[in-house]
């Protein structure tokens, strides 16, 4: 075991994927099954110092299901230790001040308990408690009103997709771009959804996934030059997560996935996390304002092969109705 963890130790710092001594805040993890997860486990491997950012009114249940051993099995690395986490913060990506918060959710009895999980004041704790970050991540989406179509999403469905999956991206780089060293790195995670029509992913979250990309491209000019830090996309394939079974129908995205894109297989989250530590790492010093599509090439494709508008006995029929 202490000639592999050596072993792996070496290949990474050859690769230029040694992370060790790098401080990684990853917000929107709130159990072990998405994408951020994911890519915290990746930075891990590298040798990353974690801290996570999860959602207020879920952060006793995360942090209770972690004490607890419920993730441990999900927590073992390569070399057989387990993901430690510095620290989690009970953040809401929705606000980014005290001012920003209405009363009802300061007297919500899941927000109650906490204080300081505006945007701004979990990264002025973040400051205080490690000094710096090196990588930002943000694993953010919500949309309340994603099961409606477009046109039947309330104007305050709309703005609120937006805010909590597009502008929260923004907004924590704002806030902890400034203690973030030259060099640093920040990822978002984004969807086909952005540049594609999507049935069924309604609620303003397209439109906020394209403004997500959008901003990952003008970010990067910004901040590039402001504190020469690089900012990138991972446009990630369908994945049963929890969170993404929220949409209603995951399972049939995933179906048609296998039979349409290129790669048949399953995606795995582990493989938009390694390249989410690529990205993150000083191979890919050179990158940024880029989105990056992991989907087994599902993006390149421009119909459904499995339509029945292509099987054999659909064309004979529409010769012999010509």
């Amino acid at each position: 075991m202490i000639l592999f963890s050596f072993f792996k130790n070496e290949v990474l710092t050859m690769l230029g994927m040694d992370l060790k001594g790098k401080k990684a805040f990853v917000a929107g993890i709130g159990d072990d099954q998405g994408y951020g997860w994911a890519i915290a486990k990746a930075l891990a491997e590298a040798g990353a110092e974690i801290i996570v950012g999860t959602w207020a009114p879920i952060y006793k249940i995360f942090t209770t299901s972690w004490e607890t051993g419920k993730f441990d099995e999900s927590r073992q690395l390569s070399d057989g230790s387990l993901m430690t986490i510095a620290k989690v913060y009970p953040m809401d990506a929705s606000f980014d001040t005290p001012d920003d918060v209405p009363e009802e959710i300061r007297e919500n009895k899941r927000y109650k308990a906490y204080s300081g999980y505006t945007l701004s004041e979990v990264a002025a704790a973040v400051e205080k408690d490690f000094g710096q970050i090196d990588i930002l991540v943000h694993s953010l989406a919500n949309a309340p009103e994603v099961k409606k179509p477009l046109l039947e999403t309330s104007r305050a469905g709309y703005l609120a997709a937006m805010s909590s999956s597009a502008y929260s991206f923004v907004s924590l780089v704002k806030f902890f771009g400034p203690f973030m060293p030259p060099g640093s790195s920040a990822l978002n995670l984004t969807y086909l959804a952005s540049e594609r029509a999507v049935p069924g992913y309604g609620g303003g979250m397209s439109s906020a996934k394209a403004a997500l990309e959008s901003d990952t491209r003008t970010l990067a000019w910004e901040v590039g030059r402001k504190w020469g830090i690089r900012i990138n996309a991972i446009s990630a394939g369908a994945l049963g997560s929890r969170a993404a079974r929220a949409i209603g129908f995951i399972g049939k995205m995933i179906e048609y996935a296998h039979q349409n894109a290129p790669l048949s297989k399953e995606l795995k989250a582990e493989e938009v996390g390694k390249t989410g530590c690529f990205l993150l790492s000083p191979l890919a010093s050179a990158i940024t304002g880029v989105t990056l599509y992991v989907d087994n090439g599902l993006h390149a494709m421009g119909v459904a092969v499995d339509s029945p508008s292509l099987k054999e006995d659909s064309k004979e029929e529409a010769l012999q109705n010509a």
